[in-house]
């Protein structure tokens, strides 16, 4: 018999379709918000409120991704540089990674395509009171992510290699986790744990070796956990299974520095809990500095207060690229209330810091600094009183010394109204290209040093008498150059690199716009002379300056710097194409790896200049503390 479906059936149906689309729907919502909830959290949700510093990467595969964009890493892997890379590379695998796959009988290459999702480095207090011999407390987080099938492979092939090597493995359950306790030997990574060394004293009992270092490690879903102790686990073990344990990112100085440092998501960042850091350097230090057979003059809580530096709360820095380029931000909080020592020299006015138009177009490197003179000797003077009154007195009793040596000469003569007296609130420093292409050359480029100053004349003869003390000087009268006096002070012979003979030095000073102008150089001195004629094409013109001054807040900060990198490693490649074994370039490379490096294989510098082009920072301070930006454009020739 045909049956014949209804209205009513159909509806019956049509509904029943629908409530399973709803229940299915409902059911995706769920698994969703499973994992959702599932998913890492960040580090600073993770550690714990002891963290003493932390670096982060929070997407792996993202910072792998633009790296392979980046201009340095496109230079390293350029075919131009494959006969250098190869060398270098082959050394280095020999060296390290050959013998660490033998070692863990695993391929390194299989750990590499582990980190998808963050990795984090950590530093804890784990315990310490800042005076004992408690290691800190090492911390690795790594998110595999899509790869946590071959975390657990690769992990489960590690232990079995350590247990087949003998180790006596444990497992030690922290909130539910399962952690994996491999005991470590002298040979192994608790070297790289920093302990005090023993020390003997007679009629005393030794103390016992310390213990023999640990890991701990699991894997929670795809997160890799890995510390030194079961304290410095316990926290994170606590924060992954829902425990309501503080994590740092409670702590009121990371919450501000997130704010303002870590927002828009950096490739990285780090942070320094120099609060907690300096709360662990002060307490019973007394005891220590009152110890008349201590080695120590002073103490290091004693530093810290007279430096300035007990002010600080913490350091951060944070990295981003973008399209446009690469930029390093780098933050020190210290309220401009509690300011003083160090913080408060480095707290530069609001003052323009921009490129005069004296500099010449061909300056490779230029810098500015706001930086008041007399306060900054102020604060000098009192932080080596604080330190140690008799370091001030001594201080004083140079300074004496020099007085009446050149009050010999000139008895009006005061060093500290002629020199310090003197200073005013702006440096001005730029080089040019190197005019050899010898390493004595390399490291002596043409520089003038620009000291604005209220009496040129009084602080070009302080620095004539304190030369005076040091060298002999033939006592030659100024020369004349288009209406300026061109003071030239004898200085101590300098030894050639490579130790060659000794060669005479010389100072140059002149005084014009507001500037006392010195440098080793006459040729570039006179070339500040002559800038008033507006003949020079100035370096601020240069594109691409401008737009990346905004990148560091502009030049209104009290700190700003240029260089042309393009034409700096220009000179770099230059000077190592034409080195060799007995060149004293050579000898700066380690011994261990002088044979790492053979840089006849550089490519020339042409066929590789199109990876560099120029880096700008800026500086200020605010209310809430010190700030620096560097900031390097992406080169147009990659665009």
């Amino acid at each position: 018999m045909q049956v014949i479906p209804t209205q009513n059936t159909v509806q019956f149906f049509i509904m029943k379709q629908n409530l399973l689309k709803l229940t299915l729907c409902a059911a995706c919502i769920c698994v969703g918000g499973l994992a959702a909830r599932a998913a890492i959290a960040p580090a600073e949700n993770l550690l714990p409120t002891d963290t003493l510093a932390f670096f982060t990467v929070p997407d792996a595969a993202a910072l792998r991704t633009a790296s392979h964009h980046s201009p340095g890493l496109m230079f390293w892997n350029d075919p131009a540089m494959k006969p250098f890379h190869d060398q270098f590379m082959g050394k280095f695998n020999a060296r390290f990674i050959t013998p660490l796959e033998s070692d863990l009988g695993l391929k390194v290459a299989d750990f590499l395509a582990l980190p998808q999702g963050q990795v984090t480095l950590a530093v804890t207090v784990n315990g310490s009171n800042g005076h004992d011999d408690v290691p800190p407390g090492l911390l690795l987080l790594l998110d595999a992510k899509d790869q946590s099938g071959l975390l657990k492979t690769n992990l489960a092939a590690l232990t079995k290699k350590w247990t087949d090597a003998g180790r006596a493995l444990r497992t030690e359950k922290l909130h539910g986790l399962a952690f994996t306790v491999v005991p470590l030997g002298s040979n192994d990574l608790s070297g790289l744990i920093p302990r005090r060394p023993p020390v003997s004293e007679i009629g005393k009992t030794q103390p016992p070796p310390p213990k023999p270092g640990e890991i701990f490690f699991t894997q929670y879903g795809s997160l890799l956990v890995a510390g030194n102790s079961s304290k410095v686990v316990d926290a994170i073990a606590a924060h992954l299974t829902g425990g309501s344990l503080p994590a740092i990112a409670a702590d009121p100085n990371f919450a501000a520095d997130k704010l303002s440092q870590f927002r828009d998501a950096p490739e990285y960042y780090g942070w320094f809990n120099a609060a907690k850091f300096i709360s662990l350097m002060v307490p019973g230090d007394s005891a220590a500095a009152d110890d008349s057979s201590s080695m120590m003059p002073f103490s290091p809580s004693k530093i810290l207060v007279a430096t300035g530096l007990d002010g600080l709360k913490s350091a951060s820095f944070a990295l981003r690229e973008t399209s446009d380029g690469s930029s390093l931000a780098l933050h020190l909080t210290a309220p401009e209330a509690t300011r003083s020592g160090l913080l408060k020299i480095l707290a530069l006015a609001s003052k323009d810091s921009g490129i005069p138009a004296f500099v010449p177009a061909d300056a490779i490197r230029f810098s500015r600094i706001r930086l008041d003179g007399k306060q900054t000797w102020a604060e000098l003077q009192k932080m080596v009183s604080a330190m140690s009154p008799q370091w001030l007195a001594s201080l004083n009793s140079v300074i004496d010394i020099a007085n009446t040596l050149a009050q010999q000469k000139d008895p009006g003569f005061d060093l500290r109204t002629a020199l310090f007296g003197n200073l005013g609130d702006d440096i001005v420093t730029y080089s040019k290209a190197a005019k050899g292409d010898n390493l004595a050359d390399f490291l002596n480029p043409p520089v003038i040093y620009l000291v604005a100053v209220s009496n040129p004349d009084q602080f070009i003869n302080s620095i004539k008498n304190i030369a005076a003390i040091t060298a002999p000087q033939d006592g030659a009268e100024p020369r004349d150059f288009r209406g300026h006096k061109i003071y030239t002070i004898a200085l101590r012979s300098q030894m050639v690199p490579g130790g060659g003979a000794s060669q005479p030095a010389s100072l140059n000073l002149s005084s014009a716009g507001g500037y006392v102008a010195i440098s080793k150089d006459p040729g570039i001195l006179e070339e500040y002379l002559r800038s008033a004629d507006g003949k020079l094409k100035p370096l601020r013109e240069t594109p691409g300056i401008s737009e990346a001054a905004g990148h560091v807040n502009g030049t209104s900060g009290g700190l700003f710097t240029y260089e042309n990198q393009r034409e700096s490693m220009r000179a770099l490649f230059k000077l190592m194409k034409n080195d060799s074994g007995a060149n004293p370039y050579a000898q700066m490379v380690p011994p261990n790896f002088r044979d790492w490096v053979d840089f006849s294989q550089l490519p020339d510098y042409d066929t590789v200049a199109k990876y560099f082009y120029l880096s700008v920072m800026g500086g200020n301070a605010g209310a809430d503390g010190l700030t620096l930006k560097v900031f390097t454009p992406r080169p147009p020739q990659l665009n």
